[in-house]
């Protein structure tokens, strides 16, 4: 007898570890299942809902819910927290966001991410989907994410094929508003684009937020301030029935303009005079010919770039905040009422004497008195030719080495180059009846402050020359943002990126498959702007100019 209970001793013993581990599985708040009737009324019918025990379901600005107390056990949630900080986590970068991410959690092992993962995909999908009255699919997304000083999220509806509920569990050291990373809910226009924030939602220690993928639910995480603490969170989508989307608002085009009349004086009055010499204009067209973009440093006068940018820290200028959130974040120079030297120089971003010199230092055909070769006409009948099949080749920012045979390499011909002293006034070129126009803006940027890629941009559909000349951006590091990046649709590989810098012109030439945005801007730039005693980051002239 007493053997068999020596022999029966390893066997209690290993019947308690099993006993243990069962104590220690992840299991829903009792609370869920106790107002689950009245969660799902409330859902159902768009109506808030509050419990004083740490539920609430809010429908301002979209309908979402907040659970307390998630998980019931701490040693668990402990144990979780200690075993997705031993992931690997992989540095997440492009214009929407830039943060730490796990790999798919739905394949680790690990004993608390996969009782986690059992409570998430079994009992909490099972609820949601009595609560949604839909029968969510078993496949579930599910990751770790890391936020850290600077990190950030921009404003996006989470809408992708498939997906019906968004969620996010922290697990957070004690959190303030004050740290960042504030889970921040849009409201929407009657085009469903997101006008402001109306709600921050702070992140809290086991606190599940969810809500439903929809074309107005628009969210940003946003940047985290603290220095010393970490935003971990596991976050993810069940996948549904997706709702009803309406079509995609279109935003119209900017107005299009051609040059304004100008003689060379306004160059010889603005510009250094380097650039104005017919040979420097030949080599500057070789280059850019050859990569399709170029820096020309100390492009103004100095007492001219001087006064330019003692008018921009005027008072007087109106600026408005230029969105939507999902698009762009920025400020824009309302043109009436500008101090004259700002007029001025918007003014020569548009005349015909710089339309005339940017031909010359591009080869682009942006004045009917660019160079030109005998066979244009050849050359742009073979053009319509090669674009009617869909095979256009233009010249991209990409390029860093011979030139394609491209539509517009075409028209980039060497010939008699023509100094900006000779310009003539108006009139269209009898050879190509199309008139040359540019678009452009005087802008603002500071901490907060960025442009996204976006699928409704039908501003990047055509072939385009950027230019753009910054100011107030002495000593300006690529590690604050605000660079203006260019890549290719559909890839994230940067393939030019252009820090901002005093006095010095960029021009870049892009095709349809080339797009761009501006690296959100973050607080490490309010270190630089304390050194050099400014409050209100930097400006820049953005035109883009179309053959």
């Amino acid at each position: 007898m007493s053997s068999k209970r020596l022999r029966s001793d390893p066997e209690s013993r290993v019947g308690g570890k099993r006993q243990l581990k069962h104590q220690e599985l992840a299991e829903l708040n009792p609370l869920l299942l106790e107002v689950k009737e009245r969660v799902s009324e409330a859902w159902s019918r768009g109506l808030e809902y509050s419990h004083e025990k740490g539920l609430l379901v809010d429908i301002q600005p979209f309908t979402h819910c907040v659970i307390s107390n998630f998980i019931q056990s701490q040693t668990l949630l402990e144990g979780l927290q200690n075993e997705l900080l031993q992931l690997n986590f992989h540095e997440k970068s492009n214009d929407l966001y830039k943060f730490k991410q796990s790999d798919d959690l739905r394949k680790k092992k690990g004993y608390h991410i996969s009782s986690l993962r059992k409570v998430l995909f079994e009992d909490f999908r099972t609820w949601l989907s009595d609560i949604l009255g839909v029968k969510l699919e078993s496949t579930v997304d599910l990751s770790c994410a890391k936020y850290e000083y600077t990190d950030v999220l921009l404003c996006h509806d989470d809408e992708l094929e498939g997906r019906r509920i968004a969620f996010i569990l922290y697990l957070v050291p004690e959190w303030g508003a004050g740290d960042g990373g504030t889970l921040d809910l849009y409201d929407s226009d009657e085009h469903d684009q997101p006008q402001q924030i109306a709600k921050s939602l702070t992140p809290s220690w086991n606190t599940l937020i969810f809500f439903e993928v929809s074309p107005v639910s628009h969210h940003q995480v946003s940047e985290i301030l603290s220095e010393e603490k970490c935003r971990l969170s596991v976050s993810g989508w069940f996948h549904g029935p997706s709702l009803a989307r309406p079509p995609r608002y279109i935003e119209s085009l900017s107005s299009r303009n051609p040059h304004i009349a100008s003689d060379e004086e306004i160059l010889y009055d603005w510009i250094n005079p380097i650039y104005l010499d017919v040979s420097t204009q030949v080599r500057i067209q070789d280059e850019f010919e050859e990569k399709s973009e170029i820096l020309l440093k100390n492009f103004f006068k100095n007492e001219k770039f001087e006064l330019v940018c003692e008018a921009l820290r005027s008072p007087e200028i109106k600026w408005k905040r230029r969105g939507p959130a999902n698009k762009r974040c920025y400020d824009q120079a309302e043109e009436d009422g500008l101090p004259d030297i700002l007029a001025k120089c918007m003014g020569l971003f548009c005349s015909e004497a710089l339309f005339l010199l940017l031909s010359n230092f591009t080869g682009l055909k942006l004045h009917f008195l660019a160079s030109s070769d005998n066979n244009d006409d050849e050359d742009e009948q073979e053009d319509e030719l090669e674009e009617s099949d869909g095979h256009e080749h233009a010249c991209s920012s990409t390029e860093k080495g011979n030139k394609s045979d491209s539509t517009e390499d075409d028209q980039r011909k060497k010939g008699d180059n023509i100094g900006p002293n000779k310009v003539e006034m108006p009139g269209e070129s009898p050879q190509n009846p199309s008139v040359p126009v540019c678009r452009g803006e005087l802008r603002h940027w500071k901490n907060g402050y960025y442009t996204l890629i976006h699928d409704t941009n039908v501003e990047n559909s055509e072939f385009a020359l950027d230019l753009l000349l910054c100011c107030g951006c002495e000593d300006w590091n690529d590690e604050f943002g605000g660079i203006t990046s260019y890549i290719a649709k559909g890839e994230d590989e940067e393939l030019l990126t252009l820090c901002p810098e005093d006095n010095s012109l960029a021009l870049i030439y892009r095709d349809k498959e080339t797009l761009k945005f501006v690296k959100h801007i973050n607080q490490r730039s309010i270190s630089q702007c304390k050194k050099t005693h400014e409050k209100k980051g930097f400006w820049d002239f953005s035109f883009v100019y179309y053959e």
